[in-house]
């Protein structure tokens, strides 16, 4: 992410040494991702009513328009178990392999949730674990989710350790973080990453801040002193998959070939925004969220299934 961006930032990282041909290293790298990472059915493949092409309400689901990954982060603790997704992020990567969009969902937005009415997005994961909530991004946005890849808040240290720290351009100053470019080793990013309660939008600035990190791990990545050397690389991948979890379809040998088709992607094709939403309310019984901006997320729906997430952000 990440977070679950673990992931992609895997992908990017192998993609150079695919490119600059040497072979057995990138066989080396990839037995290591193969090690790594544990499979789970987070898709719900193995649910009675699974359908995968159709969401809750029997409609047919966009596919083929580009490859959409879930990323999913718990702020767990060591020893707690991953009861909440406080990291949701949809990775669109558009058909022609030339760009990625990453969707911030806030854990808040208020949304439908089959069979249990109107509930903020993230109690999706608890009342049905990664399925449900697969079903529930699904259902606001018509296409469906190719991959889920899920990790907790722990690996944003390791990862950001194995770099040599990070630079993240900190979107909004406070007690903890000046705004701007900052410096961070692992147990601050894990700091920068966990806080919302003293930003000015919550959970919305949290979304930003966790963004901002994935773009300095990603810029790092791609610099020639971690491409270049093999057990820096290699460190890095190391942090990226363990105690990640990723969908049993996602094999390693899937990962190997999205890597190779992202070759062209550069820090300038990765994109970030926020699901949209229109302010902020309170439920009947109390709880604090981020009211969905229906007619927003019906043009996000549509510039998916379209693959032309472009539109969306003209």
């Amino acid at each position: 992410m990440g977070t679950g961006k673990r992931i992609l930032v895997s992908l990017l990282a192998l993609v150079l040494l695919v490119i600059i041909g040497i072979g057995a290293y990138v066989w080396f790298l990839s037995n290591k991702v193969d090690r790594n990472l544990d499979h789970e059915d987070l898709l719900g493949t193995q649910s009675e009513d699974y359908d995968p092409n159709r969401d809750s309400s029997g409609n047919k689901l966009v596919t083929g328009a580009g490859t959409n990954y879930l990323l999913l982060g718990s702020d767990a603790r060591p020893g707690e178990s991953f009861s909440r997704a406080d990291v949701i992020q949809l990775v669109h990567v558009d058909e022609d392999n030339d760009n990625i969009w990453l969707i911030h969902f806030p854990r808040d937005l208020y949304v439908p949730i089959d069979g249990h009415g109107k509930d903020r997005i993230n109690a999706a994961y608890a009342y049905g674990k990664s399925p449900l909530l697969v079903r529930t991004i699904q259902d606001l946005v018509g296409v469906k989710i190719d991959h889920v890849a899920q990790t907790d808040f722990e690996g944003f240290v390791a990862l950001t350790n194995a770099l040599g720290g990070v630079t993240v351009n900190n979107p909004q100053g406070g007690d903890d973080f000046p705004e701007g470019r900052i410096e961070l080793g692992g147990d601050k990013a894990l700091d920068f990453v966990r806080e919302r309660k003293s930003l000015q939008e919550g959970d919305i600035s949290r979304g930003e801040r966790q963004q901002a990190w994935l773009k300095g791990i990603m810029n790092e990545t791609l610099t020639p002193s971690v491409l270049l050397n093999p057990a820096k690389l290699s460190d890095v991948i190391d942090a990226g998959t363990k105690n990640t979890t990723v969908d049993n379809q996602l094999t390693t040998s899937k990962i190997r070939s999205q890597a190779i088709a992202l070759r062209g992607v550069r820090g300038s094709n990765i994109h970030f925004l926020t699901a949209p939403f229109d302010g902020y309310g309170t439920t009947s019984g109390g709880a604090s969220i981020d009211v969905l901006d229906e007619r927003g997320m019906e043009r996000l729906g549509e510039a998916l299934q379209r693959d032309d997430m472009a539109s969306y952000v003209e």
